[in-house]
């Protein structure tokens, strides 16, 4: 009789290739790296096939790719499993695996953090950084729990709009538009343009658009960080919401843009299948006023 897979196995599957390593998913999952690899080769001896290329980072074998999303599947069913157990028995306890932008990390998370906290103690939410255009797929896949989505068009019953979030020229505090009260795009364009291709490209190339000018950035950055730090050396000037505003050195100022430009944030659980009950705790405690003020 062949093997019965289990959801040890599973799980160990999902952490592999989540951190990209068995010792980064050892410490993860709380257990030996030993541990872990008798369990992923248990699973490859019941399933008769590798799932897993060893290598730096390990990384799914194609059949390792399509067991993945029921991998997954099947340890956030057993996960949610024993969070409704223990909602029964009182109180959220267990993980939320969160995902959301690097400016919402930096400006909205840390309040959330704290109420979620004090109101659920037992819970723990770990955050996850990622691009705009990653936290959707992300969440979908099973990756994470919960996002804080940007300007998605729809969101399953129980979202919560943390709000919009505006967005600002970042400007060198010497910068001879540094004082005024509002800017527009068109005031930009004596600066080169540096452009942060993490996040928020398609609210600057909508200021663009209604002003009426071509978007011709200089120079096009992935890192946040390297962006302010470019600004801040005065290579040029960007665009940013104003949740950045904890990331910059005293040297550098946002200006609001004219006329306003928003981003809308949204946190929510996936619209694919059922929410655990951590995850609709914590969203229920947003919208009860639990937690901090929206962005704005």
């Amino acid at each position: 009789m062949a093997a019965e897979v289990n959801l040890a196995q599973l799980r160990a599957l999902v952490a592999v290739a989540d951190a990209g390593g068995f010792g980064s998913a050892a410490a993860e999952l709380g257990v030996s790296q030993s541990a872990v690899s008798h369990a992923v080769a248990a699973l490859e001896r019941a399933l008769g096939a590798p799932v897993l290329h060893r290598g730096a980072p390990a990384r799914p074998t194609p059949l390792g790719e399509r067991i993945l999303p029921h991998a997954r599947t099947a340890v956030a069913s057993a996960a949610a499993v024993h969070a409704i157990a223990a909602h029964h028995s009182g109180g959220l306890t267990g993980t939320v695996r969160l995902a959301a932008p690097t400016t919402v990390c930096q400006g909205l998370l840390p309040g959330l953090l704290r109420d979620w906290r004090a109101a659920h103690p037992r819970l723990t939410v770990r955050v996850f950084e990622g691009e705009d255009d990653e936290l959707a797929v992300w969440l979908e896949a099973g990756t994470v729990d919960a996002a804080v989505l940007v300007d998605t068009a729809t969101a399953p019953p129980g979202a919560v709009a943390l709000g919009r979030d505006a967005m600002h020229a970042l400007l060198r505090r010497d910068h001879p538009l540094a004082g005024e009260a509002a800017v527009g795009v068109a005031d930009l364009e004596d600066d080169d343009f540096l452009l942060s291709e993490g996040g928020c490209e398609q609210q600057v190339r909508k200021a663009y658009r209604r002003a009426g000018i071509r978007f011709t950035p200089r120079h096009r950055i992935r890192d946040l960080n390297t962006l302010i730090g470019m600004v801040h050396a005065g290579v040029g000037v960007s665009v940013m919401p104003a949740l950045a505003q904890p990331m910059l050195p005293p040297e550098c100022v946002l200006v609001p843009l004219r006329p306003a430009v928003h981003r809308t944030l949204t946190l929510t659980g996936p619209a694919g299948r059922p929410w655990s009950p951590a995850v609709s705790g914590l969203l229920a405690a947003v919208r009860t006023g639990r937690s901090d003020a929206p962005a704005t």
